[in-house]
């Protein structure tokens, strides 16, 4: 709980100061091992019966690159938190999460950070490097953007197309009837401009809902209320209704968004990851963004819902309880209006600067060189008003004394724009001890921390779970949903399960 948090701080600072900072050389370029990811909470966890039929793509997480083998790094952002609100569900259900479960940018992402927002471009930048506090000698950059904020009454008409699964699985506690109060609190955020239908699906897809206005919001939840479950579940068939329907009511100019929710069992009709990927990356071209919402246990197809979202301008959130239907549909409802899509990072690392470098996380989102500037290539989109944050662990070339800029490269596109824009980010090295750094750094590090402990990394260094809540307690003046203390009220949880 916060309070017994708050009993410790002063101790927590002293130790805080202590610990985060060893200066030691160690280099450690070892690839990565091909662990079991299937493996349900690694070395302390037990899977239930009921968790054995949940379905997660095994990802190899990004090894150490030299930097004279390989000076540029390129990878789209993510702006998906499904990971972390998943691993939640696992910890307060007293099991640790499968390690497939974990990506580290889902964990890093699901935090909102207190940064700045810089002119009138779509998206702003800021950034830094300071000392890392699991390998003594290494050094993290850290990538931080921000989407332009948005203010209530300047936000575009939206389309919106509920696509809802109705299937027999759906009946199951924590599914369909926390979607129903999910969707309800969504259409109260509605204004009387934007409009809304519903499409549902089971053994076949149907219109529910035809385009209605927000002003009647008693009209749509009594359609919502109206919803049960029953059938098989032709996923397939109701991702093409729904984009019709999107397409059919279609603002040029505005906000048109489909939003999926489903446990991603599907079972009739096209049901392959590879098909439903190569479905979704067709209907993005209609300019019709993607939100998926996964729910429930047991038979939660989460691997197949984060592809189909990374491949159609879209993004990835797992509804575990009505405080994080709260999250999405509430306290971040802006992160529904695109402000910028296909947003790619590339790096030429300086290997009289650095010797190796290493993206932590992002496993699914590296791209080729070439892709950078591609504008046909797709990558990750913002929200308005939405953060994406991106760490690098460093191995520096060696020598001493305040290091050169590092600078990055950025390429984006307007919402309704086929031709991508550059940016440019230069972050000076300033020999920063990792206890003077940002809280936006420390904050970052310790979600970053907890899944490269939960996933049991190779390159946690001397991590352990005590480091995790001290940063994250002497990190925490930004916090205004109390995400933060949640957070080490689960690492706590996690620690206590090992």
């Amino acid at each position: 709980m916060k309070t017994k948090h708050l009993l410790v701080l002063s101790v927590a600072a002293l130790l805080f100061t202590f610990c985060s900072d060893p200066q030691s050389e160690d280099v450690n370029l070892s690839p990565t091992t091909s662990a079991d990811l299937a493996n349900f909470g690694g070395s302390g966890g037990f899977a239930p019966d009921e968790w054995k039929g949940e379905g997660y793509n095994e990802v190899e997480e990004n090894p150490f690159i030299i930097t004279l083998d390989e000076p540029v790094s390129t990878f789209s952002i993510d702006a998906d938190g499904a990971s972390y609100s998943n691993t939640r569900r696992f910890l307060t259900s007293n099991t640790l999460p499968p390690k497939a479960a974990i990506r580290t940018e889902e964990f890093i992402n699901y935090f909102p950070y207190d940064y700045p927002q810089n002119g009138n471009a779509p998206i702003s930048l800021n950034g830094e490097v300071s000392a890392c506090p699991w390998t003594p000698g290494h050094k993290l950059l850290r990538i931080g953007i921000r989407g332009k904020d948005i203010p209530d009454h300047q936000l575009p008409a939206s389309n919106f197309v509920l696509l809802i699964d109705v299937s027999g699985s759906m009946k199951q506690p924590g599914k369909l009837d926390l979607l129903k109060e999910s969707f309800k609190l969504f259409v109260d955020e509605m204004d009387e401009d934007d409009k809304l239908a519903i499409v549902t699906y089971a053994g076949k897809a149907g219109v529910l809902l035809e385009p209605t206005s927000g002003r009647f919001k008693d009209i749509i939840k009594s359609a919502i209320n109206g919803l049960d479950a029953g059938g098989s579940t032709a996923g397939a068939q109701g991702i093409i209704t729904a984009y019709e329907l999107a397409e059919e009511a279609f603002i040029p100019g505005g906000n048109n968004r489909v939003i999926l929710g489903s446990d991603g069992d599907f079972n009739v009709g096209i049901s392959n990851q590879g098909e439903l990927v190569e479905l979704i990356e067709e209907k993005r071209e209609s300019g019709v963004f993607l939100t998926i919402l996964g729910v429930g246990t047991g038979n939660l197809q989460d691997g197949k819902m984060e592809q189909i979202a990374n491949n159609g301008n879209g993004n990835y959130e797992y509804l575990d309880n009505i405080e994080q239907a709260k999250k999405v549909f509430i306290h971040e409802f802006k992160k529904f209006y695109t402000v910028a899509k296909d947003v790619k990072i590339q790096i030429d690392f300086n290997p009289e600067q650095v010797r190796a470098y290493r993206l932590i996380g992002y496993e699914n989102r590296l791209l080729e060189e070439s892709d950078f500037e591609d504008d046909s290539k797709d990558a990750g989109e913002i929200g308005a008003n939405q953060t994406i944050t991106a760490l690098y662990e460093l191995i520096p070339a060696g020598g001493s004394g305040r290091g050169p800029v590092t600078t990055i490269d950025f390429r984006y596109k307007e919402p309704t724009s086929s031709t991508s824009i550059p940016l440019q980010l230069e972050i000076p090295d300033r020999e920063v001890l990792f206890t003077m750094a940002s809280e936006n750094m420390r904050f970052a590090t310790a979600a970053a921390g907890f899944a490269l402990i939960l996933g049991e990394s190779e390159y946690k260094g001397i991590l352990n779970y005590d480091h995790l809540v001290q940063w994250a307690i002497n990190a925490n003046s930004y916090d205004p949903h109390n995400y933060r203390w949640e957070f080490i009220d689960l690492v706590d949880k996690a620690k206590d399960l090992r």
